[in-house]
């Protein structure tokens, strides 16, 4: 980690830290991260400072277009017909931004599925009034949103769970590897500036997962999530049939926690740029880790899921693609550009990958996304 400047405090959120660890000496930087992003009142996301576009801190996905909304419309109403038509058919999205998923999926699933958009229900799990506020804005004209303050005070549905980016954005502990085995990386306020000081990994939870990853060479950091590990079996309590999609940055664990990846992922972004101190500024700089999508498998299979697919999101969209762009169609040229970039592995197509896990189905063919992605235990293992 990088040497830590003096106006790191220098923001609302920061004189806060900064008081708080004068008086208890240290928080996990687990702890810190939450803070940094979903504290009430000044958190990046909770405040909604999180802006994504040209004009923002990053790009995603739903920046591309509406292309993408429409593609998963094709896979959603795919869905719907795999779960027999229910009535209603909800759809759960956590993690919604500004609605503008919400808004570009609706509007697609309308005119390529209107049975199945007339059964649709849609709800947004968000805690923050500030992004509910705009979600309600971007969604005036949609009568069948509603919202839900977290997945407890869901109702038990059947449909599909979405999330694109929701998982990386967990608060994560960072553990470092010394001559005397796994430490946990703390937060201290120490000569006017936020530093990183080693100590005892601080929970029993956290000591059971990273013995899972053995030992490593002396220096060796990475990052343990257990937020993500806890939120399969959330989501799977309030569902009774269907798909769960998350689409997120990540990798298998043998590739996430690889010898030669030493130094993790954490990565702290301001203006699409790399902050290179993920303890400055906090409150007003966006803080991500990859998943580790085989613990979340697992979990999710402890939890009364079934893996069901697992590829990259360039496999996924030309997976959807067929059924977007049938043969001899010649394709819209906005929406062609927006499908490449979608796709195109240089750009989100390897960056990104689709996870599909399922309850009450009996096995079957795989979801049209999924149709090119090969084995995927194979792939998490």
């Amino acid at each position: 980690m990088s040497e830590t400047t003096p106006e790191v405090h220098e923001t609302p959120l920061g004189g806060i830290l900064r008081d708080e660890l004068a008086r208890a000496g240290r928080m996990t930087f687990r702890d810190f991260m939450e803070r940094a992003l979903y504290d009430p009142r000044h958190g990046y996301y909770a405040r909604g400072a999180a802006r994504v576009g040209r004009s923002g801190d990053f790009f995603t996905n739903v920046s591309v277009g509406p292309l993408f909304g429409t593609l998963l419309a094709r896979q959603f109403n795919e869905i719907w017909e795999r779960l027999g038509r229910p009535q209603p058919f909800t759809i759960v999205e956590q993690g919604a931004h500004d609605g503008r998923f919400a808004h570009d999926m609706l509007n697609a699933l309308r005119k390529l599925a209107p049975e199945c958009s007339a059964a649709a229900e849609y709800f947004i799990v968000e805690p923050f009034p500030e992004l509910r506020e705009r979600q309600r804005l971007t969604l005036a004209a949609e009568d069948r949103v509603r919202w839900t303050d977290s997945l407890d005070a869901l109702p038990s549905f059947t449909g599909v769970h979405f999330s694109n980016e929701l998982l990386d954005a967990f608060p994560t502990h960072l553990i470092h590897y010394d001559a005397t085995g796994w430490r946990e990386r703390w937060v201290e306020w120490q000569n006017g500036q936020f530093t990183f000081t080693d100590g005892p990994l601080s929970s029993d939870s956290l000591v059971a997962a990273v013995a899972e990853i053995g030992p490593r060479s002396p220096g060796y950091s990475t990052e343990m999530n257990l937020a993500a590990r806890q939120w399969p079996g959330d989501v799977a309590r309030k569902m009774e049939r269907g798909f769960v999609l998350p689409i997120d940055y990540g990798h298998a664990r043998s590739e996430f926690y690889a010898p030669e990846r030493s130094t993790g992922t954490l990565r702290a972004y301001s203006r699409h740029r790399v902050v290179p101190d993920p303890l400055a500024r906090p409150g007003t700089v966006d803080l991500t880790a990859h998943v580790e999508f085989t613990s979340l498998v697992e979990a999710a299979e402890t939890a009364g899921l079934r893996l069901h697919g697992f590829t990259d999101q360039h496999h996924f969209f030309v997976g959807l693609g067929r059924l977007h762009f049938p043969d001899g169609i010649v394709p819209d040229a906005a929406e062609l550009r927006e499908f490449k970039t979608l796709m195109h592995p240089s750009l989100l197509g390897l960056s990104f990958k689709v996870l599909a896990l399922e309850k009450g189905l009996p096995p079957g063919p795989p979801l049209s996304g999924f149709g090119l992605s090969g084995d995927a235990r194979r792939q998490l293992a």
